[in-house]
């Protein structure tokens, strides 16, 4: 038996051998056109990354770089052929890790050689000279001169992707025979920023927000506005100095993605990999750690790091807060913004009934002091799994252009730009304030580079700073009962005075959840105006309510059919299902055996076309609406992998889509394979077996729009049994 991991971890989609074939260049957009236009020679289509990686593990940063000298432009022919030589570079030039000692020889025979890799470099104090490392050459103590240290400081902290010129000299004495030649870092030369804020008016805002999106690699059809803002906001720690992000969500939705591949100025760490000494000084030899090299540290997988260091923990409290840490009696300063991102594994109004928004967090973490000096929680559960036609084929920045104008508007401060026309609530808190000015100044950065907007553009981004700090002030409430009795009102006054409520989407979505361990006192007013508030509605778990009409059942000891009525007990037995019969569907046939379990176990092997899997999918849907929202269902489904090479891919694919949106909803899909089962049924852990004799796949087509939408406005294919057997619940 496989998991659905590794079953797709198994199959080798990218042939290393495969040559880049041509394709038809997608049709260009009006947008795409006015991109070409205005900021020629600087950017670059977004697909063409793909075309030229190959088996070169490096960052897309790195590969825009070289698209940007040769394909930058909308002309197919001078794409095609900067492809091309793109791709003849990386053959000749990057070094693969695995063929290392080629490389080498190369380099030996000819003397010298152009390489492309990542180099680190340290300081050897015992001979007083620095030692370059070359990742995938494999060579170390290479010497490398103290002006081209000092010109790329950031050699000396995790490495930078660099282009080289390698030489062998080879002696009797002492010492490597590797010699650098030149090393130039991976950078745009420069920025004509004049020429970027005069082409910034040309756009629209919806228009520079969509140039943005196809930034970073996404395809703005794709995305609501509101996904757009979520999206954009990973932008500000590169645009922001001392900035604390959190985004927690559901895996796959490309929350590293951003950090990994976007700008030069950032480096993203698996949050297991954190030391006081790594990040902020070594206090044995005084070195600077990552936050006074980088603009921008990530801390990948942050959730899943469960074993903390409190004195990290301690050291992090006051940099987050103060911009500043210690090292003996000696205090430095650093300006690098720090981000967190992890995975969730539980849906949204679980957390709420159960913990907090911060439930994933290693425990050492969630101390409201530390919670407190986070800026913005991005709600990682709004943004979708990727998924291909997510990604975009259109015009953008090359990404290292960008990351260099973001970089230049650190020094500049867009905080205070709405106080002309808006004013925060006096009981918001100095810290509180400080996020959402942080966050409505970085996003002005991004989207209104030039700090000029109409009024209700920044009325709608300093709503969406606000509901962000909002999430992190709200659960740190929930965590510290000491901290309730004065709570802020999250929102502001336009410049006629009138007042404007703030809340979050889930606070929106789930009320009896969202307050579930605290309310304001009788003497404290909750509306700006004095007006009582109403109370939270009390929500009771949610049954399934069926528009399904019943199917007939034959009681015992009578030959005809009834139809049952909410007393009638659940049918036991055989139920006889015909060609052709229509009024069937899992909400009569099957769901009534299923509310109210936890654990269910579908046995189907054809779980394998589209129709199939939507009939899943169906299925899953149902369970989702016939239980609290809080709650959680766990799914085991057992199927069988096609035996058809050139449609796994597709299958698998279809079981992963499956999975991750039953995952969001709290139905927790856990996909099998097996080659040995045969028979069809679902058995749940509250007493039920349902034999499916023909399975899932009951249904002609749909031949309409009714019988596309409802199962019941579909005829059936074939004559087949489902046996309900009632058993001894498990544990039971």
């Amino acid at each position: 038996m496989t998991d659905l991991d590794a079953a797709l971890s198994a199959l080798d989609t990218d042939d290393p051998a495969e040559v880049y074939t041509p394709v038809v260049a997608p049709e260009q957009s009006e947008l795409d056109q006015k991109i070409n236009k205005h900021f020629e020679g600087v950017v670059v289509r977004k697909d063409l990354v793909k075309a030229v990686r190959g088996n070169a593990v490096v960052p897309s940063y790195v590969l825009e770089y070289l698209l940007g000298q040769y394909a930058a432009s909308d002309d197919e022919a001078t794409i095609q052929e900067g492809i091309d030589t793109v791709r003849s570079i990386l053959s000749e030039h990057y070094v693969n890790r695995n063929e290392h000692m080629r490389v080498k020889s190369t380099i030996r025979e000819k003397g010298r050689h152009r390489i492309i890799d990542k180099v680190a470099v340290s300081l050897n104090d015992k001979d007083d000279v620095y030692e370059a490392e070359f990742e995938n050459l494999q060579i170390k103590t290479v010497p490398i001169d103290a002006d081209t240290v000092r010109r790329n400081e950031k050699l000396l902290v995790s490495g930078v992707w660099c282009i080289c010129d390698m030489e062998y000299q080879h002696s009797d004495g002492p010492g490597v025979p590797w010699v650098i030649g030149s090393l130039k870092p991976i950078q745009v030369a420069g920025v004509d920023f004049d020429q970027f804020y005069s082409a910034r008016e040309s756009f629209t805002t919806e228009e520079w927000i969509d140039l943005l999106m196809q930034t970073i690699g996404l395809n703005p059809e794709q995305f609501s506005h509101r996904g757009k803002l979520i999206a954009l906001t990973r932008l500000i720690p590169f645009v922001e100095r001392n900035y604390n992000l959190v985004e927690l969500g559901p895996k796959g939705t490309g929350k590293s993605h951003t950090f990994s591949e976007f700008s030069p100025n950032g480096i993203l760490i698996s949050g297991g990999e954190v030391t006081v000494a790594k990040l902020f000084v070594n206090n044995a030899n005084g070195k600077i750690g990552l936050v006074g090299y980088w603009d921008c540290v990530t801390f990948d997988e942050f959730a899943a790091n469960k074993k903390t260091d409190t004195n990290l923990v301690n050291v992090m409290k006051n940099y987050l807060a103060n911009k500043t840490f210690s090292r003996g009696t000696s205090v430095y300063g650093a300006e690098a913004s720090m981000v967190f991102i992890g995975n969730t594994s539980h849906t949204v109004p679980h957390m709420l009934k159960h913990s907090d928004l911060f439930d994933e967090l290693p425990p050492t973490y969630r101390d409201p002091a530390w919670l407190d000096r986070i800026h913005h929680y991005i709600p990682g559960w709004e943004v979708s799994p990727v998924r291909s036609e997510m990604f975009s084929n259109g015009y953008g920045f090359v990404v290292d252009y960008l990351a260099e104008v973001l970089r230049s508007k650190r020094s500049e401060d867009f905080s205070d730009k709405y106080k002309e026309h808006f004013t925060l609530d006096a009981s918001i808190a100095t810290r509180d304030q400080d996020g959402i000015r942080k966050t409505f100044s970085g996003l002005m950065k991004v989207i209104h580079p030039s700090g000029i907007a109409s009024v209700d553009e920044m009325e709608e981004l300093l709503r969406f700073s606000i509901e962000g700090r909002k999430r992190v002030k709200d659960q740190i409430l929930r965590i510290d009962s000491t901290m309730r009795d004065n709570p802020p009102k999250f929102g502001y006054s336009d410049s006629l005075g009138v007042w404007h409520d703030v809340t979050s989407l889930e606070e929106s979505q789930y009320p009896q959840l969202y307050r579930r361990e605290w309310t304001l006192s009788s003497d404290q007013d909750p509306s700006p105006d004095g007006e009582e508030s109403p109370s939270l509605p009390v929500v009771e778990s949610r049954g399934a309510v069926s528009v399904a009409p019943p199917l007939p059942i034959v009681p015992e000891g009578s030959s005809e059919p009834v139809l049952p009525d909410a007393m009638t007990p659940l049918f036991e037995g055989v139920r006889d299902v015909k060609a052709g019969q229509t009024g069937v569907s899992f909400e009569n046939l099957l769901l009534p055996y299923l509310i109210g379990a936890s654990r269910i176990t579908i046995v189907d092997p054809y779980i394998r076309m589209r129709h199939q899997g939507r009939n899943v999918g169906d299925l899953l849907g149902l369970l989702a609406l016939s239980k609290d929202p809080s709650d959680e269902v766990h799914i085991d489904l057992v199927t069988t992998e096609t035996d058809k090479v050139q449609f796994k891919l597709e299958q698998l694919m279809m079981l992963k889509a499956l999975k991750d949106a039953a995952d969001s909803v709290g139905v927790l899909l856990n996909v099998k394979l097996d080659e040995t089962i045969h028979d069809r049924s679902i058995v749940t852990d509250h007493g039920w077996r349902i034999l499916l004799g023909k399975g899932l796949d009951i249904w002609q087509p749909p031949n309409n729009p009714l019988a596309e939408a409802r199962q019941e406005f579909r005829q059936i294919k074939s004559d087949t049994t489902f046996t309900y057997v009632r058993m001894p619940a498990l544990g039971g």
